[in-house]
């Protein structure tokens, strides 16, 4: 889906966060210092896509979700979601928009799941039919089952994303904003997880945009990437572009049956690291590891093996240090 060819639903344009910040200079004395958390940031989202918005720590990304629900307002630039001021128009944007927050909840804590999907089900007005439909589909999906009867406080962080992501669409949003919805999940929830949003985006063209520090959750999901750092918007395309924009490599850890002289890897694959029988090697992460695998199988005695996807914040970090340089020179 070409972002550029279809009707934006999400627009930005020029949008800027300014926040002011005390910070305590002396005992009695206290300085006034101005954060831009978002800098001037433009983009689109066309309707039915899945857009990762990535950067590290601190660039601007929970910001950035916050004012698209209308939680902030924009210090500067125009914002609209479906034609519709988030910050002017919040409560009837609220009808169309679903939103996770990995480290937060909506769910009431100690009432059972169950119950906090039957307030919502008044709170937005769902018809009946349509909430037993979705709540059914969604129990489903995300094997919810056995959980709606125990209090949202003894579910796993895992059982809990899955009711905060099912509370999320029973009202048939056309947008969802996750804010990353598979923060400290075991192998297996976020499976299920990317299953669902897959499969959701791919039934009823519900438009996501995902921020995350898992790039595997880019990659099984999204085809367009966007990068924020220092409150700016510094990629936007595929994630195989940001890859050799910012060079980065990811690292295939093999373990062989014995203590073995460094394997003679295909360039530009290198081994970087040997301990006993285990071996680090570096390839580009805009490659497949397949041709690199197949052949190390082939000629070693292999006991195990591991890809491990390269530092996000390494690649952004790189990529605003070139941003510099070019700036300076």
């Amino acid at each position: 889906m070409d972002p550029f060819t279809m009707d934006p639903f999400i627009e930005l344009d020029g949008v800027e966060k300014v926040f002011d910040v005390r910070r305590k200079t002396g005992f009695l004395k206290r300085e006034r210092h101005r954060v831009r958390a978002v800098d001037s940031i433009s983009f689109t989202v066309a309707r039915g896509e899945m857009v990762g918005y990535i950067g590290p720590n601190g660039a601007g990304k929970s910001t950035t979700i916050k004012m698209l629900t209308g939680i902030l307002t924009p210090s500067g630039g125009r914002l609209r979601v479906a034609g519709i001021d988030p910050s002017r128009e919040r409560k009837r944007l609220a009808h169309r928009m679903g939103v996770v927050f990995g480290q937060r909840t909506t769910l009431w804590w100690d009432l059972p799941l169950i119950d906090s999907y039957k307030l919502m089900h008044r709170m937005y007005r769902i018809p009946d039919a349509r909430y037993r439909e979705n709540l059914d589909r969604m129990v489903e999906l995300l094997d919810l089952g056995e959980l709606l009867a125990v209090p949202v406080r003894q579910l796993s962080l895992g059982q809990r994303m899955r009711g905060d992501i099912a509370a999320a669409l029973l009202h048939d949003p056309e947008v969802l904003y996750l804010d990353e919805p598979t923060i400290g999940l075991d192998v297996i929830s976020k499976t299920k997880v990317r299953d669902f949003l897959r499969q959701l985006n791919a039934e009823r063209a519900t438009t996501v945009l995902l921020t995350t520090h898992d790039l595997q959750d880019i990659e099984q999901l999204c085809s367009r990437v966007m990068v924020i750092d220092h409150g700016r918007l510094v990629y936007d395309g595929a994630l195989a572009g940001l890859h050799e924009a910012g060079e980065s490599e990811r690292t295939l850890v093999v373990d062989l049956e014995r203590e073995l002289p460094p394997i003679e890897a295909p360039p530009p694959a290198r081994v970087v690291r040997v301990e006993g029988p285990r071996q680090w090697l570096a390839f580009p992460a805009s490659a497949s590891a397949a041709g690199l695998v197949a052949r190390i199988a082939a000629e070693y005695p292999l006991v195990d093996l591991s890809v491990r996807e390269p530092d996000i914040e390494a690649v952004i970090a790189k990529m605003y240090a070139e941003r510099a340089d070019r700036a300076v020179s």
